[in-house]
């Protein structure tokens, strides 16, 4: 598989592992969450729901967040945060 392809069909399964997450912890359907939605100001996270989805999303994928490497933006969306793993992933690959 070509390098870029990988990595898309990665992100899209980072993304959809990330919104599963997400409808679980807010009890929300799968639908109502897209790569858009904020995590902050439509989700109603906090610091501490936001530490639950890492933990999770690591179970999950079966890897650690660098907390050295996580910056505010990337916790503005579905979408900057499953970019984010999926930079994070490709580099544990390599």
């Amino acid at each position: 598989m070509h390098a870029s392809a990988q990595s898309s069909a990665g992100l899209h399964r980072i993304t959809e592992t990330t919104i599963a997450a997400l409808a679980a912890m807010r009890d929300r359907d799968r639908d109502s969450i897209t790569e858009k939605t904020r995590l902050f100001d439509d989700l109603g996270f906090d610091s501490t729901s936001i530490l639950e989805l890492l933990m999770t999303l690591e179970d999950e994928l079966d890897f650690e967040f660098d907390p050295e490497t996580l910056e505010p933006d990337d916790f503005g969306t579905v979408g900057s945060l499953a970019a984010y793993a999926a930079r994070q992933l490709d580099e544990t690959e390599r």
